[in-house]
């Protein structure tokens, strides 16, 4: 019973649309400003800084808090995995937007800086790299992705961890399909500063 408690209070907390209220005190929809997603990265360009890394803050705390709860409480590391995973999927799939959500990146993060700072900090450090290089964030999350499971494997090597990042990575780069689109037809976006 505590652990599906567990699993709904952090589904719940993911699905809460940090980057959609966020904008909606300023009197703006961000589902109908620039690319029509409520994450972080939409929120910065149409809202300006401060509302996009406030959003950035709040989805990545969305992914933090359920994994230090469950460790916290005791839960043993593959509840710790699957209160991330829930938090994750909250996101991408709200309860309160009709299951439509983010594309994950920032809740993603935050579950794995509870998980593995130092995975963290190795994808950090690629994303980096190709954003400063190509200017496209959605190509730095979509590598940054690919690189968490194996950090986590070298780091961690806990088999239910590492089961958590695939399916994380997976879905987040499976949510930037059509980024990877508009990055092969040349049309993607790129980010300035």
């Amino acid at each position: 019973m505590n652990q599906l408690l567990l699993l709904a209070g952090a589904y719940l907390l993911g699905s809460i649309p940090t980057g959609l209220l966020l904008a909606r005190a300023l009197g703006v929809d961000i589902r109908t400003t620039g690319s029509g997603n409520i994450g972080a990265t939409n929120v910065y360009r149409t809202m300006g800084r401060t509302v996009g890394i406030m959003t950035l803050v709040g989805d990545c705390l969305k992914g933090l808090v359920p994994v230090l709860v469950a460790r916290q409480l005791g839960f043993d590391e593959a509840w710790v995995a699957a209160a991330g995973l829930a938090a994750f999927l909250g996101h991408i799939y709200t309860i309160f937007l009709r299951f439509k959500g983010g594309k994950g990146v920032a809740t993603a993060l935050g579950v794995f800086l509870g998980i593995s700072p130092l995975a963290v900090l190795v994808a950090l450090t690629v994303f980096i790299g190709m954003v400063a290089k190509w200017r496209y964030i959605s190509l730095g999350s979509i590598t940054a992705a690919a690189v968490m499971p194996v950090a986590v494997a070298l780091l961690e090597g806990k088999p239910r961890v590492v089961l958590l990042t695939l399916a994380v990575s997976f879905l987040v780069i499976w949510k930037h399909r059509e980024n990877i689109r508009r990055l092969r037809e040349g049309t993607e976006n790129k980010f300035k500063a």
